[in-house]
């Protein structure tokens, strides 16, 4: 699934489609490599210290990801294993990778992700429409389980009901602008219990529709107000002005941000009213803000 920059190619705005359903990643590396794509390092980041929270009460070892708009698996990649996303692209930028098949590299990649699987790694579930990317997360270990589902048209399938019915988070690093509440509303009506919802999602995209979805399964949507995420440097002057004027008709100060040069997420936590009056998101979030 793209992420959400590459929303609906209009005016200046730049599409990476092509490369979200190829055999294997290496062009999606290649090409958003070219402009310092970040979203999934901070979401990693984020992620982890979700998991450390809710590992505090959790009643056993197990924790149960769903991850939408996954793509190749690059979430999981970061989640599962001792590995950070600027060693994902020199490996899938490399002369090595560049000299073998699609099916070899993933061969390669199993190996290469089991040496460096973490203890007790969460499991991570999949979803997104591209079929390709799906199928070479799972085929490279990297989803425990992956599903090509178009949730904004569709019921999800029987097996991908049974796979994440029990979720302890759903992520989310691109996607939001392609997928709406729709998709989390047929996701969540499809668990046992409503997980938390993390979410990276670009400035000029609306979450509100999303939240109000996710209030319905006793979820409060909080927007972390004291910093946002670089997703990746503009590709040219016509796409850095185009959505500099964007924002700027929603009212949106690019001051320090977009101004410099690239797009900055902002990032969203839905969870019980009890956790958020336990503990801010602020704090919660302490130590990996940067």
């Amino acid at each position: 699934m793209p992420d959400q920059d590459t929303h609906h190619q209009k005016s200046g705005k730049v599409s990476f489609d092509d490369i979200y359903d190829m055999e294997d990643p290496r062009a999606y590396f290649t090409e958003l490599g070219a402009f310092g794509y970040k979203a999934p390092e901070h979401g990693s980041r984020l992620f982890a210290k979700l998991i450390e929270e809710k590992n505090r009460e959790a009643d056993d070892d197990s924790f149960n990801i769903v991850d939408v708009c996954c793509s190749y698996g690059i979430n999981a990649a970061l989640l599962k294993y001792d590995i950070t996303l600027d060693e994902l692209y020199a490996r899938y930028r490399s002369e090595e990778a560049a000299r073998v098949s699609a099916g070899e590299l993933a061969v390669s990649d199993k190996a290469f992700y089991a040496a460096r699987k973490k203890e007790d790694p969460p499991r991570v579930v999949g979803v997104d429409l591209a079929e390709n990317a799906v199928s070479y997360g799972e085929r490279a270990g990297l989803l425990d389980a992956g599903f090509a589902e178009n949730l904004e048209d569709e019921e999800p399938s029987g097996e991908l009901e049974r796979a994440i019915r029990r979720t302890d988070l759903l992520t989310v690093t691109g996607g939001i602008g392609y997928i709406s509440e729709k998709t989390f509303d047929r996701l969540l009506g499809s668990m046992e219990s409503a997980p938390w919802v993390a979410a990276l999602a670009l400035r000029w995209v609306s979450y509100d529709d999303i939240a109000d979805t996710l209030s319905k399964y006793g979820l409060v949507t909080e927007k972390l107000d004291t910093h946002t995420f670089i997703q990746r440097r503009f590709t040219d002057k016509e796409e850095h002005e185009y959505v500099i004027g964007e924002l700027e008709k929603m009212g949106v100060n690019t001051e320090g941000k977009e101004s410099k040069g690239a797009y900055h997420a902002n990032f969203y936590l839905s969870r019980p009213l009890e956790e958020v009056a336990r503990v801010s998101l602020e704090e919660l979030l302490a130590g990996s803000l940067r």
